[in-house]
């Protein structure tokens, strides 16, 4: 959530920010307006309550001088004070609860670090690493390669779940779990506590982290509970803190396993074939909370920790860094990590890296106290650690060979024991 502060002192910066997003003003005039209204609202009821507080006193020196015709007149006066004051307090709450469902859909002011740009082809490619082969052979896509050798079943998961679920069997299910556990051991290694979930969370979990209300129809909600399947692990990762002040030293780091769940509502159209749009997928994800002067080396550091596991892997990849038309709700500056995927001949998206400043701690009232002992909001990073699923699509299609086979990659042979697959 963006401060109400910056939004009233600094309306300017706010629809810059708006502009550069590509969208419109109506609904920071909208909170504007309310944000006057309630202040307007909040002045009148003190000065009522002045009012009222000074009748109270005259009609203390009236009783005290036997007039009790003024100390009537008085006291009629300061009920109907109250039973304004009760009236004006029932509209300021009304007004401040409209002002806070309309800041709740005010995306994230966009760092002055993020580029300027209306869309995806505005993004700036940071660096490369890897070069893609080039076999001399037609490498065959993952959603050919996996009903032909049985290890991807589309049409059983359509059976029970309907369109975007897929099987995995036999090795290809064994190479999916070595490399959701390559890919925690090696973050643990750098000093990320791991963390276990529920997949199921509140409406204020969700809430908290920004997926709602914008994001509802996205959403896998579970009636008559209210209650929603996780998007991403970053959800309960970043909600577990809510309400709380976050004690000792900073950053705190975290990772976590989940399979996430996602409509993909308006989507239909885009990436139909195979794993890379699917409803159900795995992920091993990243989160930090950071103090805000420090927040965007530690971006760079996240980032860095999620491009470590596609270097190991040997899996040719670039750094994106979004444009300000491109960027998440929530994020003030992102990075994507695209791998190298033979079957689009082009790098796709393997996992987001974003700092979110301080929205999702504002959202959630997530702080800590600096030197000086004030309470402050903590700055919120997250970013995949893979995902676990085109991580797996990744390596069918990089390291295929002509036989058909896959190598295994060397990192994850460990943990396969066995070096080709298929």
């Amino acid at each position: 959530m963006v401060d109400i502060r910056l939004i009233r002192e600094n309306p300017e910066l706010v629809r810059k920010a708006l502009e550069n997003r590509q969208m419109g003003q109506e609904l920071l005039e909208e909170i504007l307006q309310l944000d006057a209204q309630r202040r307007e609202a909040l002045q009148i009821v003190e000065q009522k309550k002045a009012e009222r507080n000074s009748i109270s006193s005259e009609i203390a020196r009236a009783k005290a001088s036997k007039d009790d015709s003024r100390a009537q007149s008085l006291m009629d006066r300061a009920k109907e004070i109250s039973s304004e004051v009760k009236e004006l307090d029932i509209r300021t709450s009304q007004i401040e609860e409209e002002l806070r469902q309309k800041m709740l859909y005010l995306p994230n002011i966009p760092s002055e670090k993020t580029p300027v740009g209306k869309s995806e082809s505005d993004n700036v490619v940071v660096r490369t690493w890897g070069e893609p082969r080039k076999p001399a052979f037609e490498v065959k896509p993952h959603w050919d390669f996996g009903p032909e050798t049985g290890l991807i079943d589309f049409e059983r998961a359509a059976k029970l779940s309907g369109a975007r679920f897929v099987i995995l069997r036999k090795d290809l299910a064994r190479l999916e779990r070595a490399i959701m556990n390559f890919m925690l051991d090696l973050h643990h290694s750098k000093g990320y506590e791991e963390v276990a979930l529920p997949f199921m969370v509140k409406r204020e979990t969700m809430l908290a982290t920004g997926q709602l209300p914008k994001f509802e129809e996205e959403a896998y909600r579970i009636e008559p509970d209210d209650m929603f399947m996780i998007p991403t692990a970053e959800v309960p990762l970043v909600a577990q803190h809510g309400e709380e002040i976050i004690d000792g030293e900073l950053p705190k780091k975290y990772t976590a396993y989940s399979a996430c769940f996602r409509r993909e509502a308006g989507s239909y159209g885009k990436d139909v074939r195979g794993m890379i749009r699917v409803h159900q997928f795995d992920k091993v994800e990243l989160v930090w909370f950071t103090h805000p002067d420090s927040s965007y080396d530690a971006l760079e550091q996240l980032t860095a920790d999620a491009e470590d596991v596609l270097r190991k892997l040997k899996l040719p990849y670039r750094v994106v860094a979004l444009c300000t038309g491109d960027i998440g709700f929530a994020s003030a500056k992102t990075y994507d990590l695209e791998v190298w995927l033979p079957s689009y001949n082009t790098y796709r998206e393997i996992s987001s890296c974003s700092n979110v400043e301080d929205f999702q701690a504002r959202r959630a009232n997530i702080r800590f106290r600096d030197v000086d002992n004030k309470l402050k909001f903590v700055h919120c990073l997250n970013g995949s650690g893979l995902a676990v699923g085109r991580t797996l699509v990744a390596i069918i299609e990089n390291y295929q060979r002509e036989d058909g086979r896959i190598d295994v990659p060397e990192v994850l042979v460990p943990y396969m024991g066995q070096e080709v697959i298929g």
